[in-house]
């Protein structure tokens, strides 16, 4: 991923802090709705910034990788606490809070993308890729990015969401699974970054298409 001005590079750090920031109280609040209060006993219930930053994985990490023209960006927040006993619907409790994370990913590419498939009613030049406006720019930033986001957090590889929905449906018998993916998520998780990512990201981009119409 390469960025034109150093601005983009940042103005991409802020929306992916927001974006996963966002992610995480989609966590904390689908957990409140079901009733476990340990996000908001622990004040993460919340939009602030500051409350969810990880100083690594929201800033050091992201910035650094675009200085350095890695060709990817990742970062994260810290994750909001819950506790998956608190939760009505049994398992299915546990589902919804980590597929939640998810669906604001996806919630916010679909707004952000109807902002630019439908610009031409708020009086919006035609989409040019030749000469791409400010509002396409960020707009299209966001949409990519939260659609990413989405598709990453699908992966069933610990810490990711994908895992944890895997493992509810889980059987008992084979719950040993279950200890080794966490045990050694680490680096199944950078094996999949670095060499299957590749496979996965065509369908970002066709969602992307879906959304937009560019």
């Amino acid at each position: 991923m390469q960025f034109t001005t150093p601005m983009d590079g940042l103005f991409y750090v802020i929306v992916l802090i927001m974006s996963v920031i966002i992610h995480e109280f989609a966590h904390g609040y689908s957990a409140y709705l079901l009733g476990d209060d340990t996000a908001r006993l622990s004040g993460r219930l919340t939009l602030n910034p500051i409350k969810h930053m990880d100083l690594f994985g929201s800033f050091l990490l992201p910035l650094f990788l675009i200085i350095s023209n890695a060709g990817f960006v990742i970062g994260w927040a810290r994750p909001v606490p819950y506790n998956p006993d608190n939760l009505r619907k049994g398992k299915w409790g546990n589902v919804i809070v980590s597929g939640a994370g998810i669906a604001a990913n996806l919630m916010i590419a679909i707004i952000f993308g109807m902002f630019i498939r439908f610009a031409y009613v708020f009086g919006m030049p035609a989409f040019d890729p030749t000469n791409i406006l400010p509002f396409y720019k960020i707009s299209i930033m966001i949409v990519m990015l939260n659609i990413v986001l989405a598709f990453f957090n699908m992966v069933p590889i610990p810490p990711l969401d994908g895992s944890k929905i895997l493992f509810s449906f889980l059987p008992a018998r084979l719950r040993y699974i279950e200890n080794f993916m966490t045990q050694w998520g680490i680096f199944f998780l950078l094996f999949f970054v670095f060499f299957l990512w590749g496979s996965l990201a065509p369908y970002a981009y066709r969602l992307f298409d879906l959304i937009t119409g560019i």
